[in-house]
């Protein structure tokens, strides 16, 4: 079985990967994730998933590489990391009963052959409307400043949210496994 190696120090996507009880290893990509100017997310998660996967390639070559990248948007607005707890607020007030939709990508690249499988995963989640009161006690009990939206649906944060929707449950935590089973598959590894 050729060696797997995830593009990634996300703990979410570690965990999501585990789940697939394969052996494998995460590695930093050490890749720029800004956005290019006039960019469209679907875009740069795609262009990022890529760069990420590649980033490791020539420290293994004869591996399989799995890179991944989400950005999230409200109403034609890009919505980052908040990283500080004034901007977790200001998003959070953003999304109060608007829908949010996260684009997931996730590129699997066999560093032997070149070859490079790609997805793009959706995934729309309407918020609940939210009062200043309720942001206040989210955040102070799961302060979600590392990610988009400012709430974390695999935490406390799905109880601000109305409805999830999705070809893949995964996708929205940050590595969509459907897809990513599928791209395995097709470069011969047995799942399950």
């Amino acid at each position: 079985m050729p060696t797997i190696i995830l593009a990634s120090t996300s703990p979410f996507r570690r965990e999501l990967l585990g789940r697939l009880q394969l052996p494998f290893q995460a590695v930093a990509p050490d890749t720029d994730e800004s956005p290019l100017p006039d960019e469209h997310p679907t875009a740069t998660a795609e262009r990022l998933s890529v760069a990420k996967a590649r980033a490791v390639a020539d420290r293994f070559p004869g591996a399989l590489i799995i890179g991944s990248d989400q950005m999230a948007m409200c109403e034609g607005v890009h919505l980052d990391k908040p990283m500080t707890h004034v901007v977790a607020v200001e998003q959070l007030r953003q999304v109060s009963g608007r829908s949010v939709t996260f684009h997931s990508a996730v590129v699997l690249l066999n560093a032997r052959s070149g070859r490079i499988h790609s997805r793009l995963v959706p995934t729309t989640v309407k918020f609940r409307r939210l009062d200043e009161a309720e942001v206040g006690r989210y955040l102070r009990r799961e302060p979600a400043y590392d990610c988009a939206g400012s709430a974390k649906a695999e935490g406390l944060g799905i109880s601000l949210i109305e409805s999830i929707v999705s070809d893949d449950p995964t996708a929205l935590i940050g590595l969509p496994l459907i897809a990513l089973c599928s791209m395995l598959r097709e470069e011969g590894l047995l799942i399950p």
